[in-house]
Parts: C-alpha cells; structure tokens; sequence
C-alpha cells in the first residue's frame, strides 16, 4: 500500500525533528551533562518516533477504507503492525 506523500510530510517533519533531538542527546552524552536531562531527552525522542509510527498506520488506515480497491492488506497484517510500535 502506498501512502499519500502529502499526508507523509507532517511524519517526516516529526522524525526530522526527532533526528535533531537525537544528535542533541549524543552530545549531552559526551558532555557528560545530567542524567535526569538525558533521560528525560531520550523520553521525548521515543515518544515522537512512536507517534510517527502511530501517523504511518492511522494514514494506512484511513488509505484502506477510502481505497478498498488498492493493495489489500488484512486485520491480522494490520495488527501487527500496529503492535510492533508497542
């Protein structure tokens, strides 16, 4: 299933945006900087990525329903997917 690029740029901003939180944490590593900051850094990446990954299949989602036609993909594969992010 392919997924509507358009839709797919709010994703890639919020992975964007967690790529530069990433960096910034390697470097308060290497600073030796708080570990409660760090953690709290690494909490805030984590969220983002798994709501990118939760945006992915919502739009796949949405993509299925108003496009029953297309590539066919079940609830069982669906699922899956879903439960990987957890």
């Amino acid at each position: 299933m392919e997924l509507d690029s358009t839709e797919m740029q709010s994703v890639i901003r919020r992975l964007n945006r967690a790529r530069g939180q990433l960096g910034g944490i390697v470097k308060m590593i290497e600073d030796e900087r708080d570990c409660r900051e760090i953690v709290t850094q690494l909490a805030a990446v984590s969220k983002a990525v798994d709501r990118a990954g939760f945006a992915v299949i919502a739009t796949g989602l949405k993509e299925c329903l108003t496009n029953p036609d297309g590539e066919e993909m079940d609830v069982d594969e669906m699922e899956k997917l879903f439960l990987s992010l957890a």
